[in-house]
């Protein structure tokens, strides 16, 4: 094998005559092999770089010869290894440094959770959310909690997701917080990439919306204690949320207005929005009616137990109300913009993939007349579209002075129309 013998470049100083400015330049200077051109307005500026480039060169001459045999050989070694990647020796040390410098910085899963609690709490979140999220961390601590923060892996988490014991819905709502958390890592230097970030989502199989029959939702307002009526009400003829409810004060219920008030602070989306009061609810409503205070009783739970038994409810649906209300309220008004509106959804999406199940018209008409029991020769009168505030006829302010223990079967009048129970 012939060996072809590499020239040796010697820098120097030359006249540029292609260009009216820079009339110096400097020939044969080659960086890597390559050639790189150099111009200069002056020649003592070209003199000036070609001296500094000639001290550069004897220095690192000098270090070239003390290095020891080894690093050369590494060095070699190392840069076969990188040559398929398309990277040099550089790289990896510009890589690896920076992996040191943030391990440096890095802390542990146990450590790093209270202050990313501490700061989500100071964003506003709700006390529910930041119950789930201190839930959620725990879990993910009992198996991670002592482990470097910048040493965990996707695959890590991938197989993690896949091992804990819980249906798909609630693996994916791990993998929510998680990601949002190994993300404010990476924000803070505590680790170099979110290791969450590509895992795969868990299949959710869709399981039929429940929903109460008129007559269950019925039965169970006829059997409900006075101080639970406006909270299942307010569920199943609004639609708020339960959390909502939870917030919710008689003060932001403005029955001679027609609305209810969510407040921004007590929504899920952090959005205010005004739900309609419709003729129904503003029969159940009315008696109860409170200047301020809770809305939630005492022994909410016990209260809603002794409810259903009453009216022979068994299994009560998942998220039954609000489910209950889209889809009666979806077949009696036919209105998909103006429900999602008045639930809080930005699009319509959410309303026909989680809350929407198919009911007749028939049984929309009954659901939408369902009141307070009246006389045998009272009339039933259809409630009026949602959204429509003007036309919500005003309640006589006199019954907004009932107590709650008169909460029986007398029949509310609006302007001179009866609203009484359907036949079912």
């Amino acid at each position: 094998m012939i060996m072809r013998r590499r020239r040796k470049h010697h820098p120097k100083v030359v006249r540029y005559r292609s260009n009216p400015q820079f009339r110096w330049t400097i020939a044969g200077y080659y960086v890597g092999g390559k050639r790189v051109r150099k111009f200069f307005k002056t020649q003592d500026e070209a003199e000036r770089f070609i001296h500094r480039l000639e001290i550069t060169t004897e220095n690192l001459g000098t270090r070239a010869t003390l290095i020891d045999q080894g690093l050369h050989v590494m060095a070699i070694e190392c840069t076969d290894h990188l040559a398929p990647y398309g990277k040099t020796v550089a790289d990896a040390t510009h890589f690896y440094l920076k992996h040191l410098n943030t391990m440096q910085r890095s802390c542990t899963i146990n450590e790093l959770i209270p202050v990313f609690i501490e700061s989500t709490e100071d964003d506003g979140v709700g006390h529910l959310y930041l119950r789930d999220l201190r839930y959620r961390l725990k879990r993910f601590g009992e198996d991670f909690g002592n482990q470097i923060i910048a040493t965990i892996t996707n695959p890590q988490c991938s197989q993690w997701l896949k091992t804990i014991p819980y249906a798909p819905g609630s693996r994916n709502a791990f993998r929510r917080v998680l990601k949002r958390f190994l993300a404010y890592a990476v924000s803070e230097g505590y680790c170099g990439e979110n290791p969450m970030a590509n895992t795969t989502k868990a299949r959710e199989t869709d399981e039929p919306v429940e929903i109460l029959t008129p007559k269950q939702l019925e039965d169970l307002l006829e059997n409900a204690s006075s101080e639970i009526i406006p909270f299942l009400a307010i569920g199943a003829f609004a639609g708020l949320r339960t959390a909502e409810r939870f917030r919710l004060d008689w003060s932001e219920i403005h029955l001679e207005r027609g609305f209810i008030e969510v407040k921004a602070s007590k929504s899920k989306t952090a959005r205010r929005r005004l739900g309609t009061i419709l003729p129904n609810l503003r029969a159940w409503l009315e008696p109860c009616l409170q200047k301020q205070g809770k809305i939630v009783p005492h022994r909410l739970a016990a209260k809603m137990e002794a409810a259903c038994k009453a009216a022979d409810i068994e299994c009560w649906p998942n998220n039954g109300l609000r489910h209950s209300y889209a889809s009666y309220h979806l077949a009696k008004f036919k209105d998909a913009a103006a429900l999602a509106l008045q639930m809080g959804h930005a699009t319509t999406d959410m309303l026909f993939d989680h809350y929407r199940e198919v009911v007749t018209p028939q049984d929309a008409d009954k659901y939408w007349t369902i009141a307070p029991k009246s006389s045998p020769d009272e009339a039933v009168e259809t409630p009026v579209p949602a959204l429509e505030l003007q036309n919500v006829p005003e309640l006589d302010c006199k019954s907004a002075t009932r107590q709650q223990h008169d909460l029986p079967s007398r029949v509310r009048t609006f302007q001179g129309e009866q609203l009484g129970r359907p036949p079912l």
